[in-house]
């Protein structure tokens, strides 16, 4: 099933990757990360507005030091080491597919899963692991499958 969090008090701001991967019970590090459509309330060089591959363990590193919004982004969830040629990039701003009411894949076919910032309003979980889809909605209650707020 495919999650949206979204319209609640339970979080400080619905994009805050890292409150998000605790939420999971997952470390970014595990992965390795390909970022797209990314805006942000903050500018650094560690993690551009281009889209990117990055290293679970540099994201990781990264989200520990900067307290950091996305506005918007795709995090592409892969194996660590992997990376593959991009022929289209994700993307969550203006995409859709995400409010078509059907169970959507990853956006990257041989992406584990995928977590996307909506209008830094939302936070969407595409493909989840069923532990740490389980971890999340035990976390954040108000937590619902993405079909029902396509309707």
């Amino acid at each position: 099933m495919n999650l949206i969090l979204e319209n609640t008090n339970q979080v400080p701001y619905f994009t805050n990757m890292k409150l998000v991967f605790s939420a999971l019970s997952i470390s970014a590090a595990d992965y390795d990360w390909y970022v797209s459509d990314i805006e942000t309330n903050y500018s650094t060089n560690e993690l551009s507005q281009d889209d990117n591959w990055i290293s679970g363990e540099n994201l990781s590193k990264f989200l520990e030091v900067n307290d950091i919004q996305f506005i918007w982004a795709v995090f592409s969830a892969f194996p660590r080491n992997y990376r593959s040629q991009i022929q289209c990039s994700p993307y969550i701003e203006g995409n859709p597919d995400y409010w078509c009411g059907k169970e959507l894949l990853p956006q990257l076919s041989d992406a584990l899963f995928e977590i996307a910032c909506w209008d830094s309003s939302a936070i969407i979980l595409v493909g989840l692991p069923p532990e740490s889809e389980a971890a999340f909605t035990l976390r954040y209650p108000d937590t619902r499958s993405l079909i029902s707020a396509a309707r």
